[in-house]
């Protein structure tokens, strides 16, 4: 189906911003936009054929231009936490701006969902491009970023990863998206259903910062290898979720994850499902990536969303699908957990996010 571009406001370096909707002639519907490469809106059939908004985000460019929750926004160079805001690599401490509890988190300082990236439009899809420079937020070597959202008849929208480092350097993309598949100003998450293909999770300092240890769902909170209510984990993790699972999929009970081999190991495999209680919706994430990082938003507050729409605590859920966070200071991590890239070895990565109506 052909893409609709809408103006959209103006970014903050001066440059219009444009809002880009792909259909599948299903009455599926996403938006998405150069400012940020963020997604904006997704509606989708529930189960009495209305089409909520199941996306939390804002009305126009003015929202995104700061976007201190993230909205929707691709987070690079490297997404979540590098303990002590720096790293040594090839022999060179590079320096990054601690702007969480000492930590850099989603890149540090000019962050890139709050950027204009430039756009090329293609059959049901949209590719937003970016050129980091050598020094970007304190990251070495030039970085060439393309995502592309490509919309699909069967309800499922793809989202490819592509970054051509010119040196080595480090890189963890994904997509911040916050849902509630009961409509965007619905309320809470907490009667929503959630599942996750994960035995282990990384532990984490109180700051989040990863200590190094994979450890068992057994017996936690965070054994979600069967559907659990969302607002049962809450009353059980104080703070919310926010944490990092190590799917099954990449990183089995074995010690390393499964390095792909053939192009059929390489292709997404499923990493959640996540099922909305009143409209009955249903998401299933499906990732190449090693690691999904299940945040519940339990400081969000934000009284100017879409629609006049007031976000409370646990408005929406992000299903972040990603390397593991600090990667870089863990060498027992596993292999396919590795952040550095450089030019004989991109950064490539894909995840499906696909919509139908749960049974039952």
């Amino acid at each position: 189906m052909p893409v609709t571009t809408l103006p959209f406001g103006t970014a903050p370096d001066g440059r219009p911003a444009h809002l880009y909707l792909l259909s599948n002639g299903r009455g599926m519907v996403v938006g998405a936009t150069d400012l940020g490469a963020c997604l904006v809106s997704c509606r989708v059939p529930d189960r009495e054929g209305r089409l909520p908004d199941v996306l939390l985000g804002y009305d126009s460019a003015t929202g995104y231009a700061d976007n201190l929750m993230a909205f929707g926004g691709t987070i690079g160079r490297v997404a979540n936490r590098i303990g002590g805001a720096s790293f040594e690599l090839g022999g060179t401490t590079y320096e990054l701006s601690a702007n969480l509890a000492g930590s850099c988190l989603h890149g540090g300082r000019e962050m890139w969902f709050q950027r204009r990236w430039e756009a090329s439009v293609g059959d049901s899809s949209v590719t937003f491009s970016l050129l980091s420079p050598d020094g970007d937020q304190g990251f070495p070597g030039d970085l060439d970023v393309r995502v592309t959202y490509a919309l699909a008849g069967d309800g499922c929208l793809a989202l490819r990863y592509r970054a051509v480092p010119s040196a080595p350097t480090l890189v963890n993309l994904c997509c911040h998206a916050y849902w509630n598949l009961n409509g965007h100003a619905a309320g809470d998450v907490c009667g929503h259903s959630l599942q996750v293909a994960a035995s282990r999770y990384t532990v984490t300092d109180k700051d989040l910062v990863p200590t190094g240890e994979l450890a068992s769902v057994e017996g936690t909170p965070l054994d979600l290898r069967r559907p659990r209510r969302i607002g049962d984990c809450l009353a059980e993790v104080p703070g919310g979720l926010d944490h990092n699972f190590a799917l099954d999929a990449r990183c089995g009970a074995g010690p390393s994850c499964s390095e792909p081999d053939a192009a059929d190991d390489a292709r997404p495999r499923l990493a959640a499902t996540l099922v909305g209680d009143r409209s009955h919706i249903r998401l299933r994430v499906l990732t190449t990536a090693p690691g999904l990082q299940v945040f519940t938003a339990g400081g969000l507050s934000e009284p100017h969303g879409k629609d006049g729409a007031h976000y409370d605590p646990s408005a929406g859920v992000a299903l972040e699908t990603q390397l593991f966070p600090d990667a870089i200071h863990h060498p027992s991590f596993p292999a396919a957990t590795d952040p550095v890239f450089g030019p004989e070895r991109p950064f490539e990565g894909e995840t499906l996010l696909c919509f139908d109506v749960a049974e039952g």
